[in-house]
């Protein structure tokens, strides 16, 4: 099934098993815009597929609300880039309650932010903004790479006491693959999809179909590269990089996200402090993502980059 198929299925199930699950957004009566939402209105009726008026912020506050009270809140933003106008609710309101009210009350929601460059779609929808949401105490980060991921991890989202913020890729909606939705997928568990011993190379979210290339062109020239798909931001899976990188002592942290105070540094530092073993980072230049093709490209992370910082 595809990624959209995948995720549709799991927000289902909760549906099904959860009577204090619901899903609010714009346009998910409809399906959502992606089909991650397809006939589940029709399913479960528009008192637990709600769809709201175009305010983000409205829709945040009104998913804490429900989350305080009980409910576990499925909270479509359509796109991160909308979301920044809910920036308020999710991170002075929805990441800090627990703390501040001493564990009285949590707030399980899920906050489904997708990211990435969107093919034609400009600068101010066309954002990888992870670093951001993992830099806030309070918050769960997830960043799925496929469709069974996007299922398994999806499900277990749901089921945290805490916020998370769930970082779909605007791109990967049809990437198709065997799916077993029994399977969950653990918050904070990175999955080596290749093993390798010259270099370690992590990434996630659609990065990681860009990383496969790149590392299929090193494996040409006999570089053998263990491969990581992050899976969670936050919280890191540490002990897998560690590892990995241990056995190599090499490390590249390739991401779609911006370069310049990206996720991948804190990664990269983290591994040469505790290892003091050479890392590289590729990412996005700092330049905002442009609407012409040729301009959009010089925003994307290619294969080829990747490839040079493993040989490098």
């Amino acid at each position: 099934m595809t990624y959209a198929q995948a995720a549709c299925g799991a927000v289902e199930r909760a549906l099904a098993a959860d009577a204090r699950v619901v899903v609010l957004g714009e346009d998910v009566g409809r399906g959502g815009i992606f089909g991650q939402y397809q006939g589940l209105q029709q399913k479960f009726g528009a008192a637990r597929v709600i769809d709201t008026p175009i305010s983000e912020a409205t829709i945040m506050g009104a998913a804490v609300g429900m989350a305080l009270a009980g409910l576990r809140p499925v909270v479509e933003m359509r796109v991160v880039d909308f979301a920044l106008c809910a920036v308020d609710e999710i991170v002075n309101q929805a990441a800090k309650a627990r703390f501040m009210f001493g564990g009285q009350g949590r707030v399980p929601l899920v906050a489904r932010l997708p990211i990435g460059i969107w093919s034609g779609s400009a600068a101010q929808h066309s954002q990888s903004l992870e670093a951001w949401f993992a830099h806030v105490p309070g918050l769960v980060v997830v960043a799925p790479g496929s469709p069974q991921d996007n299922c398994g991890l999806l499900a277990t989202a749901i089921d945290c006491g805490d916020p998370v913020i769930y970082m779909e890729h605007k791109e990967l909606w049809g990437l198709e693959e065997e799916v077993d939705a029994a399977q969950r997928v653990p918050l904070g568990k990175a999955r080596v999809l290749q093993a390798g011993t010259d270099v370690t190379l992590v990434s996630w979210s659609r990065a990681v179909q860009v990383a496969r290339l790149a590392a299929a062109e090193a494996k040409a020239q006999e570089i053998s590269v263990e491969l990581i798909d992050l899976r969670t931001i936050w919280p890191w899976d540490r002990e897998t990089v560690l590892a990995s990188a241990a056995k190599t002592r090499r490390l590249v942290v390739a991401h779609e996200a911006v370069q310049v105070g990206g996720f991948g540094a804190e990664i990269a530092a983290t591994v040469a402090e505790e290892l003091g073993v050479p890392v590289r980072r590729v990412g996005g230049a700092r330049i905002p993502v442009g609407y012409a093709p040729p301009l959009e490209d010089e925003a994307r992370v290619s294969a080829g980059a990747i490839a040079r910082a493993l040989r490098a």
